[in-house]
């Protein structure tokens, strides 16, 4: 495989906070270097039932995840496998569920908290935090510019040809200040601070990048289930690729076989979405 593509995604940041407090991934979108659509999430829109779906590809009704207490090995074929039967070398930089949903679960703290396997099918380098003891007063979150540098690391180390990074801050952050207040107009405007000069970086080393979030948040900080605030985020894409129109409605079942088709993996059976780059 010579192909490579980043996957990032910022936890639960609602459409109209990227499009309003996002300057440097709107300012690109103004200048022509990404393409911006709006993703909706699958149902419910909780955290885990959507990372499972952003990587197998089908809904939470068929993987089984319904919720973050509900978290196991996941059954179907998924990004990371379908990009290791390629011949692709995988990295995740993650919270845990995302070890335990692709690689193995239940999730072990000394041996799953960092681990390089070369000859792993699915997740070769994975570096994983747990935030054990999360609530509202502590999020227990990592820095985020330490989770972006530990992704580059891992390209640089293991000539990754897809890696994926996520991060809680933002979600944690509006659980507690809702979204329409200075706290979280800040946290917003320092994420995408920290981001902008990864994705030069990553683009200069030859990696497609798609930033966008599992799912939104409403007024009272909530999601999981229907309605535009809880469900609709944006998707923002740097790369050779054409997409569709901007601002165009992705399904959230549709990101996966996109990304195998831009990686050169063989799409499974299972995963039915339109792709929607060409």
């Amino acid at each position: 495989m010579d192909r490579k593509l980043l996957l990032i995604i910022i936890d639960g940041v609602p459409l109209r906070n990227f499009r309003r407090l996002f300057g440097n991934l709107e300012g690109w979108v103004d200048s022509g270097e990404a393409q911006r659509w709006v993703h909706r999430a699958v149902l419910p829109s909780i955290s885990a039932s959507c990372y499972a779906s952003i990587h197998t590809g089908v809904s939470p009704q068929v993987h089984g995840c319904t919720g973050n207490g509900n978290v196991f090995r996941l059954a179907q074929p998924d990004v990371f496998s379908q990009v290791r039967k390629a011949g692709g070398v995988t990295g995740a930089v993650a919270h845990s569920f995302w070890s335990e949903f692709f690689n193995r679960a239940p999730f072990d703290y000394v041996r799953d908290i960092e681990y390089d396997e070369p000859e792993s099918d699915t997740i070769n380098h994975g570096r994983f935090h747990t935030m054990t003891g999360y609530g509202l007063i502590n999020q227990m979150t990592p820095s985020d510019v330490d989770l972006f540098a530990t992704l580059t690391m891992l390209c640089q180390r293991y000539g990754l040809n897809y890696g994926m990074l996520h991060t809680c801050t933002l979600d944690s952050m509006g659980h507690r200040f809702f979204h329409d207040c200075q706290e979280m107009d800040h946290a917003c405007a320092v994420m995408d601070e920290m981001l902008a000069p990864f994705i030069p970086k990553w683009r200069a080393a030859g990696y497609e990048v798609i930033v966008t979030a599992d799912h939104g948040q409403d007024e009272r900080g909530h999601h999981g289930g229907r309605g535009d605030l809880q469900q609709l985020t944006a998707m923002y894409y740097f790369g050779e690729g054409r997409g569709p129109e901007r601002d165009t409605e992705i399904d959230q079942l549709q990101l996966a076989p996109t990304i195998l088709s831009r990686l050169g993996a063989e799409l499974p059976e299972t995963m039915r979405g339109e792709v929607f780059l060409t």
